[in-house]
């Protein structure tokens, strides 16, 4: 099979689908790997690197013509022209982005595979969990970046002076996003407070963290009491492929310090934050009733060559298998086929269909074998 790894357009993302390592292994398998040209730079890879194994170097459109495209962002709009009746497998977040995307997949005939809705036969996510552990130690150290006085936020700093915490960090989920964050941000040295609903979850946690990480039901109510003092808040939520509930009102927010701080890691799938809005790289914050919000919604692109590596260890299998397989590997694997987003002109994963409002479009992917 002709296996083409895009270059990423999306603004300052540098990640790139897949390592040198990684496509020598495809190679040795007998597939033909395209790699769009400088496609690995961002992460500090040349393309010689890849050559000397054997890959391909080629176009945009080429990369594109292949007959699986894996990349690592959603498709932009300008990449839209290229979609064939080929598969696709990426991180897709199709609810939390405009419809056109979907329309775009659907009406191509793509068969779009997200990253974020495989399982494993234990109910994880295991190709959402290495970028997920990513973007939750990055949103305590961002988070605490932002507070200083001289990027506009209250001047507390996160961290122990002569053995006192500083700094109150709630984390609203208690996932692999929001355990990482609360666990850099404890090393840190702040008070943290991370909340949930599964309490037999939080026990498993509590034998594990820190004595200095409270857990707390994740109720409104909660919410709206830690809030009023909290410096850093990071939203952590994940509903599999539906977009984000709301779970921190407008009303909350302006209860909040002026110069607290709001790292909404949810954004991909519209954010846990009623006054969040996706931010970039380049423009990564903006301030609403006087708190700092940081948005941004492909942050583990800030760790390119990182992110890279973790992600081609737990892409790689299945990307093995769809190149072995064809969609065939989906018909014989239940979990890896909740990955299936698109296809023949449907959409498959029903909780996209239902927050896009696209319901007339669904069908099970056993109603299409």
């Amino acid at each position: 099979m002709k296996i083409g790894v895009v270059k990423e357009i999306k603004d300052q993302e540098n990640r790139v689908a897949l390592t040198p390592e990684g496509a020598k292994t495809l190679i040795s398998s007998g597939h033909t790997v395209l790699l769009e040209n400088n496609g690995g730079s961002g992460a500090g890879f040349s393309n010689q690197e890849y050559e000397n194994l054997g890959v391909n170097i080629v176009s945009t459109q080429e990369a594109w013509a292949a007959d699986l495209v894996i990349k690592i962002k959603e498709p932009l709009e300008q990449e839209f022209s290229y979609f064939k009746g080929n598969i696709l497998f990426t991180y897709l977040h199709l609810a939390g982005v405009p419809e056109t995307l979907t329309r775009a997949l659907i009406n191509a005939g793509t068969t779009a595979i997200a990253y974020e809705t495989v399982e494993d036969t234990n109910g994880r996510f295991p190709l959402l969990a290495p970028m997920s552990a990513i973007a939750g130690n990055m949103a305590a150290t961002v988070g605490a970046y932002y507070l200083t006085k001289f990027n506009r936020g209250k001047g507390i700093q996160l961290g122990r002076v002569l053995g006192e915490r500083h700094g109150k960090v709630m984390v609203i989920g208690n996932g692999i996003v929001g355990q990482h964050a609360a666990i850099t941000a404890d090393g840190l040295g702040a008070n943290v407070f991370i909340m949930g609903l599964d309490e037999n979850k939080f026990i498993e946690q509590e034998k594990s963290h820190s004595d200095n990480i409270q857990f707390i039901q994740s109720t409104p109510d909660n919410i709206a009491e830690h809030i009023i003092d909290t410096d850093l808040l990071i939203g952590a939520v994940l509903l599999p492929g539906a977009k984000a509930p709301y779970l921190v009102t407008e009303e909350m927010i302006k209860t909040m310090q002026a110069g607290s701080v709001i790292v909404d890691v949810a954004i991909d799938q519209g954010g846990c934050v009623e006054t969040s809005r996706a931010t970039s790289h380049s423009d990564p914050i903006f301030i609403k009733h006087d708190v700092i919000h940081y948005c941004v919604s492909n942050m583990p692109g800030a760790y390119p060559r990182t992110a890279t590596f973790a992600l081609t260890h737990a892409t790689l299998p299945y990307v093995i298998k769809l190149a072995n397989e064809g969609i065939t590997a989906l018909e014989n694997d239940n979990e890896f086929a909740k990955g299936l987003n698109t296809y023949k002109g449907y959409i498959i994963y029903k909780p996209v269909a239902e927050s896009l409002d696209m319901n007339t479009l669904y069908k099970p992917f056993s109603d299409l074998l």
